[in-house]
């Protein structure tokens, strides 16, 4: 049984594809529905995404598994990617990536059912450092006091940040 879009997604997917001359900068965009339409992006939901766009396989495959955000296994309903990057670093990113892995019960790179926890090389946002990519949404200037908040908030709204695309 092969994978399918819903038709919200199908409808997304159109309307970026009208937006371009071609199908490629819709890859992303389509990736991220997959990924949260099925959860990770298996083999199957990368020949989805291929065959929406009526794009190569390798090509689809290549742009899923160059960028960190996308998961090629299962993991946990939501990802929390702590920034450790030269800034984070020097603000503190390790000791906050230390209460996360503590207030989760989960070393870098692992998950259970609710969390997946990814120690990130750079989020783009080291005015603000240390700081966090919580599904789509940015959390800045953390502290490790602040960890136990962050996850008690996500417990309780496990997608604050609305839509991917």
């Amino acid at each position: 049984m092969s994978l399918e879009f819903s038709a919200q997604a199908q409808q997304k997917i159109a309307a970026l594809c009208g937006r371009y001359p071609t199908k490629k900068p819709v890859v992303l965009a389509a990736l991220h529905l997959a990924q949260k339409e099925h959860g990770h992006l298996s083999d199957d939901a990368l020949r989805l995404v291929a065959r929406t766009l009526d794009l190569p396989y390798a090509h689809v495959y290549g742009v899923a598994t160059f960028y960190t955000m996308f998961r090629r296994e299962p993991g946990g309903a939501q990802t929390i990617r702590m920034c450790t990057n030269i800034s984070c670093m020097l603000r503190g990113g390790y000791e906050v990536l230390a209460a996360f892995e503590q207030r989760l019960g989960l070393k870098k790179g692992e998950s259970n059912a609710k969390f997946t926890l990814v120690e990130e090389e750079c989020i783009a946002a080291c005015d603000k450092a240390p700081c966090a990519l919580v599904g789509t949404k940015y959390v800045y200037d953390i502290t490790p006091a602040q960890v136990g908040d962050i996850v008690a908030e996500l417990e309780r709204d496990p997608h604050p940040e609305g839509e991917v695309v």
